[in-house]
């Protein structure tokens, strides 16, 4: 006698989950321009490498006779499958079955995903389309009573939702409405995306939001990608959920699978002492014009290998993951197009993420530095950016990842101070551009100087020639002969010595856990 009977209920119950909500709920689900969870793990892994954990579990109805005649899965899909051929973690929400909420979830799937990759070590990969939380209202009825949250059991997924960020890499894809306990997964993440057209992130959706008065909103006028995206809460947009799983698939080539590994050098067709003669001109000589900094990033690292994060926060900094001769690196850039490269509390935060991120994951730093200094204004001091400006000090200040500093243009007072680490030996070049001080010399001058400026007979011929006496001072070149700035280059030399650098910081690199953990 065989064990047939029970494969054939076996794979009765594994056809009844991959039907998920049922033929009307697809055909919904695909009618508002979403994939199905299914469709999406198949679209985001390696064709046939995915191994579904838990497939039939779910709430089943029985006849009288006590055999199975319906089985209703949990929303929740996860297992093991391959991203370019290396092993990861997915999880993901199913929004035909209860629109994603944990009415219809059993809460251990997601909390076994998040301790897989803990335990495996490998990237874990978020598919949010849904709540995901304590339940709905009406679960209060269902159940006969309020869910605590966080309460006896539960607390278990909140912590390793956090404890993985100082472990794994983590992705989050929001490719729906995510709200609640889903939204705050798709924030806790090294990387999310959002799609344009179809998602919608907020901590409570339209319906509860409207329900307390004002103007009425919209899902997208609450939280699409251009709000979640300018906010900070989620780093990446995108057209559509193909563009959304590339985006997943090229963020985790640049790290390795846990911070108990380094990430993996690849081959590098680029030559690493390439030199381009639109380097020599690239900073303007008139300071008060601004320049477009990432065609210049993108020519001087590995070409094809800037892979750009978090774009429309913190606007006057840019965050980057690219590749020198092949290895990955994380990489920070002034952008004069806003607010000249002056640091903002927002781009104050954005570096701290960036900084983190490099330091778990034992990725070197270039910072290719052109900041004037912290914002000011009002504005600034009523968003604490001075305070957010120290923080920022300190995550740098306690990084122990490889260095190297590129100034490039500006680098003024406190901020400007910070532009690599103190206390240990970091690399550092300057462009013939390069200008730094206490204070820019503009605006500054009528304030040191005004005594004598009020004394002369032509005011406007004393400034002037006041500042031309200081900015023949402020040369870097004086500087160097000083020995106060190691080198001056040629900026035509610069992918030479960073790929040099990326050598050198390769020996370096250490697997294991850093002695603080990362937050979101």
């Amino acid at each position: 006698m065989s064990w047939q009977p029970e494969l054939e209920e076996l794979a009765t119950r594994e056809a009844m989950a991959r039907a998920m909500g049922g033929p009307d709920k697809v055909a919904r689900q695909h009618a508002g321009g979403r994939l199905t969870v299914r469709e999406r793990i198949d679209a985001l892994v390696d064709p046939g490498s995915f191994h579904e954990v838990g497939a039939i579990a779910g709430r089943a109805e029985y006849g009288p006779d006590g055999r199975l005649k319906q089985l209703t899965p949990s929303n929740c899909v996860m297992g093991r499958g391959r991203v370019d051929g290396r092993p990861v973690v997915v999880v993901g929400d199913d929004f035909t079955v209860r629109g994603g909420s944990a009415d219809a979830t059993i809460r251990e799937k997601p909390i076994m995903a998040e301790r897989m990759a803990a335990g495996l070590r490998l990237p874990l990969i978020r598919v949010i389309e849904g709540s995901g939380g304590g339940g709905s209202v009406k679960t209060i009825e269902t159940t006969g009573r309020a869910n605590l949250p966080g309460g006896i059991g539960g607390e278990a997924l909140y912590q390793l939702t956090g404890d993985n960020l100082s472990l794994v890499p983590v992705v989050g894809l929001g490719l729906g409405s995510v709200a609640g306990l889903g939204a705050a997964r798709l924030a806790a993440t090294h990387f999310s995306v959002m799609t344009k057209e179809t998602s919608a992130m907020f901590v409570a959706g339209p319906p509860v939001v409207n329900a307390m008065g004002g103007t009425p909103l919209g899902k997208q006028e609450l939280g699409g990608w251009e709000i979640q995206t300018r906010s900070g809460a989620v780093d990446h947009a995108v057209e559509d959920e193909a563009e959304a799983f590339a985006a997943a698939r090229r963020f985790l080539s640049y790290l390795p699978a846990s911070v108990h590994e380094v990430a993996p050098r690849t081959a590098c067709e680029d030559d690493p002492a390439r030199a381009e003669e639109s380097w020599l001109s690239a900073i303007p000589r008139d300071i008060r014009k601004p320049y477009r900094a990432r065609p210049l990033l993108e020519s001087i690292f590995d070409r094809g290998s800037f892979f750009e994060m978090g774009r429309y926060f913190g606007r006057s900094v840019i965050t980057a993951l690219a590749r020198l001769n092949g290895l990955p690196v994380a990489v920070i850039a002034g952008d004069p197009m806003f607010y000249a490269g002056s640091w903002t509390a927002d781009a104050c935060a954005k570096v701290i993420r960036h900084v983190d991120l490099a330091d778990t994951f034992h990725l070197p730093v270039v910072h290719m530095m052109d900041c004037p200094g912290f914002m000011i204004g009002l504005e600034a001091e009523q968003r604490a950016t001075i305070r957010w400006g120290v923080r920022t000090m300190a995550a740098i200040n306690q990084s122990r990842t490889p260095w190297c500093t590129v100034i490039l243009r500006n680098a003024f007072g406190v901020a400007g101070a910070i532009h690599q680490p103190a206390g240990r030996f970091n690399l550092r070049f300057a462009w013939p551009s390069a200008r730094w001080g206490s204070l820019p010399l503009e605006g500054g001058i009528e304030a040191a100087y005004r005594a004598d400026i009020d004394a002369a007979e032509d005011p406007a011929a004393k400034l002037a020639e006041i500042e031309q006496r200081l900015q023949l001072l402020r040369s870097p070149l004086r500087t160097a002969e000083a020995f106060w700035v190691e080198e001056i280059i040629d900026p035509r030399r610069t992918r030479a010595l960073l790929c040099e650098f990326a050598d050198q910081a390769e020996r370096l690199r250490e697997p294991g856990r850093i002695g603080r953990g990362m937050r979101p």
